[in-house]
């Protein structure tokens, strides 16, 4: 029998590796798509949306001499920016963390971002 090959092998590992990312976009929008609530690619600027998807990054990011955490919320359709002004550590706030927030969305350059959104911690 013939073995697979090092590019075989890496490829098809790679396939995997990508499979399983598109099950995870297909998993956090099946899981907000019964509750009401909207996507963050479809969500409007300016006006008070709910949203749900999971913190990839959090970090202290001091702003004008304040304080302040900043986290990334992705949904599988979009990543937006949220941004908690005066604080440096929210527990519960941490990468990996499935939370609802609720404000509304502004753009800051070419990036969307949230500033103090309320937020619930879910499972």
């Amino acid at each position: 029998m013939k073995r697979p090959s090092v590019r075989q092998r890496l490829k098809s590992a790679l396939g995997s590796w990508a499979d399983s990312g598109d099950q995870e976009v297909r998993d956090l929008r099946e899981s907000f798509a019964p509750s009401g609530l909207v996507s963050i690619e479809e969500a409007p600027e300016r006006e008070r949306v709910r949203l749900t998807g999971t913190l990839r990054t959090v970090t202290l990011r001091p702003r004008g001499g304040v304080p302040a955490i900043e986290a990334d919320l992705w949904d599988g359709t979009g990543v937006i920016t949220l941004v908690w002004l005066g604080r440096r550590r929210i527990v519960g706030i941490d990468p990996g963390r499935s939370v609802t927030v609720e404000g509304r969305i502004g753009v800051r350059e070419t990036h969307r971002i949230m500033y103090n959104p309320r937020y619930e911690l879910t499972a």
